[in-house]
């Protein structure tokens, strides 16, 4: 079992930049897979951004590509969502996730394939 705590939500302007952290429970950390998922109200999670166990591989939604980046420091047991250029349509609730099972170029944005899930951090961006 892993639980997961995200941290670093707020409200920021437009153009500025945030930096969301999450920290994992348990001595396994190293062993998932990590992403973040963001949910609006009356719309389906969707997929922002994951990386591999290793850091080997990272995966990004179109609409962040170029404007986010994922990392994990297994040390801490942390993944971390650097988000610049945040615009009104970023606004969200950014769930962090870990999947058990190694991710690929195919299931990486599913949320089938994440099997544990943080509360959320709330990211607003003014206009």
């Amino acid at each position: 079992q892993v639980q997961l705590v995200e941290s670093g939500g707020g409200l920021v302007q437009a153009g500025g930049s945030l930096r969301l952290s999450c920290t994992a429970s348990g001595r396994t950390f190293s062993t998932y897979a990590m992403g973040w998922f963001r949910q609006v109200p009356g719309k389906e999670r969707e997929f922002v951004a994951a990386i591999t166990t290793t850091a080997g591989s990272t995966y990004f939604a179109d609409s962040v590509k170029g404007r986010f980046t994922i990392s994990r420091d297994s040390a801490k047991n942390s993944v971390y969502l650097r988000m610049n250029s945040l615009n009104s349509e970023d606004t969200a609730l950014y769930y962090c996730t870990a999947a058990r099972f190694p991710l690929n170029s195919v299931n990486y944005e599913e949320p089938d394939a994440y099997d544990y899930w943080g509360q959320g951090t709330q990211v607003t961006v003014s206009s």
